[in-house]
């Protein structure tokens, strides 16, 4: 099946000489006031807040012969000096704003940003402006499958102003292919499914697509991940697959990244079944190997000189049945690392563990590497950080400064992220409790009632990857990040229903990219 993941709405470059020429149907200004506009659009909103106080309050919809197809749409931001506030208000505003845009009939606005306040801190605007407003007219795979490509509403988007389009333009590209694989349900989705996408995806590109799925060779190479599959081997549509992604920049490579990313396309919690209503929403489970693949699309968008990026996409189906893997049993990892199962619905650190032993590998070879975890990990993560990514890194990644240049470009585009520090008690947590093993996967509690239920995972990692011998002591110091996106991974928490945000894809973007 062919699917409809290559309709993006590339951004085209407008000016106010050529605002009203060819057939842009609506100028959408997004601001905290609108005061600043010509005077001929000041003057239509006087006019129309006459009779409606609330225009400029909320998304207006103003009738303007200046305006493209005579439609002037204002999408406020609010205030934009307290404290507190930041550029992603501009993205919030354009985002809230595409339904109403929507039922004016306009096809091919014009998005601008007005009264950007100045810093640093708000260069970005425009360009999120933008990106919330595809974010806002995204809708889900299944949908555009079904109704076709015109469900999105919108056939062409201008943008009015100085911003970087093209980047802008392969980032975004990268943000919909990560919200394909997260929010699509499990079956259409699958871990072959997702493959074939990821193939699709990226053909024509310069990234190298390798799809691992013989039986053998995963137990042979990923070991905790086929324990984690054993139950879904046997279905034909369920079973597992590692998809590997690797591009490699012109010239001579300066950094390079290897990125792992959990991609488990239904979890029921295995033996210890999730219940009480909470497996509804557990095909998102996938959005770290999302949030990895929309990253490596994003990077085959911008065609990076001197990079190298490898990542591991590990698809997996975590399912209860008489074959599942159960608590108490012993499994030896990729490293050779003898992990007791304390919960099997603590199984994405089973499958992110021994590709990242595997990437870790490569890393000790690789020029100026670096590497990552990117996961829907932890409840925790999203009780302890809300909406915001949790970043647990190790020491070479605090020394070098990588983690806090994710968080600062999370900061910059919209993305933002908050650090966590690892300490001596995660590590105690997850040692093992008997010669018969060496790490414990987890406790048998829910990690958002467990304390540090979201840093010691990260230890967790770091044992069962061999990473504990590449610290800052260690000959060959490893910069390793791990990602939890529990909290970032949909808006507004609503793991069911709420659209994927693409989460850690632009903090990613902006902060090796740019």
């Amino acid at each position: 099946m062919t699917v409809e993941h290559t309709e993006f709405l590339t951004p085209q470059a407008v000016t106010w000489e050529n605002l009203d020429t060819g057939s842009w149907d609506a100028l959408v200004v997004v601001g905290p006031e609108f005061s600043e506009l010509p005077e001929d659009f000041q003057a239509a909103i006087a006019a129309a807040k006459a009779t409606d106080a609330s225009v400029g309050e909320q998304v207006s919809v103003v009738a303007c012969d200046k305006a493209p197809g005579g439609r002037l749409i204002l999408a406020p931001t609010g205030p934009l000096d307290r404290d507190y506030d930041d550029v992603r208000r501009f993205y919030d505003a354009a985002r809230d704003a595409v339904t109403r845009i929507a039922q004016t009939g306009a096809k091919q606005p014009v998005l601008m940003a007005t009264q950007v306040p100045a810093g640093e801190a708000w260069s970005n605007a425009l360009g999120l402006s933008f990106l919330g407003f595809q974010q806002g007219r995204y809708e889900p795979l299944e949908a555009r499958e079904h109704f076709g490509k015109d469900v999105e509403s919108f056939t062409a988007i201008g943008v009015l102003g100085d911003t970087e389009l093209s980047w802008l333009d392969a980032v975004e590209q990268g943000r919909r292919v990560a919200r394909d694989i997260c929010g699509t349900e499990p079956e259409r989705m699958s871990p072959m499914k997702a493959a074939e996408y990821c193939k699709q995806a990226f053909a024509g590109t310069d990234v190298k697509v390798t799809v691992f799925n013989d039986r053998l060779e995963l137990q042979h190479e990923y070991p905790l991940l086929s324990a984690v599959a054993r139950a879904s081997f046997a279905v034909e549509q369920q079973r597992p697959c590692v998809v590997r992604l690797e591009y490699d920049g012109e010239g001579p490579i300066t950094d390079s990244l290897f990125l792992v990313g959990k991609g488990i396309t239904y979890d029921t919690g295995g033996a210890d079944l999730k219940t009480g209503g909470h497996m509804a929403g557990m095909s998102r489970d996938k959005g770290g190997a999302a949030g990895v693949a929309g990253f490596i699309k994003a990077v085959a968008g911008v065609r990076p000189k001197g990079l190298r990026v490898v990542a591991e996409l590990a698809f997996v189906r975590n399912n209860i049945g008489s074959l599942a893997f159960v608590a108490d049993e012993i499994i030896t990892g990729r490293s050779g690392v003898r992990v007791r199962i304390g919960n099997t619905d603590a199984e994405g650190r089973l499958v992110l563990a021994d590709s990242l032993a595997k990437l870790k590998d490569e890393a000790v070879t690789a020029t100026n590497p670096s590497l990552y975890t990117v996961a829907t990990l932890t409840g925790h993560a999203a009780l302890a950080k809300g909406p915001y990514s949790a970043l647990v890194p190790n020491g070479p990644a605090l020394k070098t400064g990588i983690a806090q240049r994710i968080i600062d470009a999370g900061e910059a585009w919209g993305d933002a992220a908050e650090i966590s520090i690892s300490r001596r008690e995660d590590f105690d947590f997850v040692r093992g409790r008997t010669k018969a093993d060496d790490v414990l996967s987890s406790n048998n509690g829910p990690s958002a009632t467990t304390a540090r239920g979201h840093q010691f995972p990260m230890a967790f990692l770091v044992l069962v990857s061999g990473l504990d011998q590449h610290g800052q002591s260690a000959e060959k110091p490893l910069p390793y990040t791990h990602i939890d996106i529990a909290g970032s991974g949909v808006e507004g928490g609503d793991w069911q229903h709420g659209k994927p945000s693409a989460a850690p894809v632009l903090a990613l973007a902006g902060g090796f990219l740019r």
